[in-house]
């Protein structure tokens, strides 16, 4: 019977102190390793962790800044009404109205200033296209482009010697009428 007794005691494991130390550890290892990783990706999206100078990083948050503040500004040239030959070399009139986005804003006063210009460039980019090829998407969009460049390059050269005024300043076009009968 006091082998019993003994024998009971030997078999008998510690209670589960030991397992809970464990886990309690292993959960403070793991919540340790997620307030340092925390802790540097908030420094690093701050810019104290980059290899980038400080000066270099001011410049780009300011860039930032200025491009979500960049505002658009519209002009408008209404009502022209043009002549237009189809292929076989009919005439047809043509109403056109559009409106340019710009950065720029004294759009208004520099598109007015130089509307003769515009027209004329207008005037000679629809005369070199037939009415079938107005009528289409891409003839359309291939107008855009082409009146898109050319005005910018007219209001580069008029406005050269002003340098408050940005270069190539007219990002988009904007047709509003396009009739052709």
């Amino acid at each position: 019977m006091a082998e019993e007794e003994n024998s009971g005691e030997v078999n008998q494991q510690p209670s589960g102190g030991g397992k809970a130390m464990m886990i309690v550890l292993i959960v403070l290892i793991v919540v340790l390793l997620v307030v340092v990783g925390g802790l540097g990706y908030f420094l690093y999206s701050k810019g104290v962790l980059s290899d980038k100078p400080a000066d270099q990083q001011q410049e780009e948050v300011q860039k930032k800044e200025v491009k979500k503040s960049a505002q658009m500004y519209k002009a408008a040239i209404n009502d022209l009404v043009l002549n237009i030959t189809n292929t076989k070399g009919r005439e047809k009139l043509m109403k056109l109205s559009f409106s340019l986005k710009s950065v720029e804003p004294t759009i208004m006063a520099i598109v007015e200033e130089f509307k003769p210009e515009i027209v004329d460039i207008v005037i000679a980019q629809i005369s070199a296209r037939s009415s079938e090829e107005l009528l289409t998407v891409g003839g359309k969009a291939l107008l855009k482009e082409e009146l898109l460049g050319e005005i910018n390059i007219v209001i580069n050269e008029m406005t050269a010697n002003n340098e408050e005024i940005s270069k190539d300043n007219i990002k988009k076009i904007l047709f509003t009428t396009f009739v052709i009968k």
